[in-house]
């Protein structure tokens, strides 16, 4: 499995937790930065992930920032693209089940280092339900 993930400067030290957890799992990290907590614009880090989700090249995507809006946004422009904002295990888990989400976007301002690792766990470990899912989830695209 392959994840790309990126931040804003808002993001950092939860994308280096996040990290670690992920190759300690063998996963594949694409990082798209940013590593500072010097000023950014997120659209400058989300896109990449969603070209890379969009296309393929990344399994699923992660991104950080201080609220989780604009990331879910931006990345949410891409056509094959469902960014979820998450703020806990629970919305982690029904974006994947219900939303076949392949995006998680975590809210740096609003949540423990902690809980970012929790609903990044939570959120690969959770599948896809289908079934009466699957046609709503084939609406979303314009």
């Amino acid at each position: 499995m392959t994840i790309a993930i990126a931040c804003d400067h808002a993001g950092p030290a939860y994308k280096e937790k996040i990290i670690a957890f992920l190759k300690s799992q063998d996963i594949e990290v694409i990082n798209k930065g940013t590593d500072s907590e010097e000023s950014v614009d997120y659209p400058d880090f989300a896109h990449p992930v969603g070209e890379l989700v969009n296309s393929g090249s990344a399994d699923l995507g992660i991104l950080i920032c201080g609220s989780g809006n604009g990331v879910a946004m931006t990345a949410n422009k891409h056509n094959n693209v469902r960014a979820a904002l998450c703020w806990n295990t629970e919305i982690a888990a029904l974006a994947r089940q219900h939303n076949n989400a392949n995006i998680v976007c975590i809210p740096a301002r609003f949540t423990s280092e902690w809980q970012a690792c929790e609903i990044v766990k939570t959120f690969l470990s959770s599948e896809f339900e289908g079934g009466r899912h699957e046609r709503r989830v084939g609406k979303i695209s314009c």
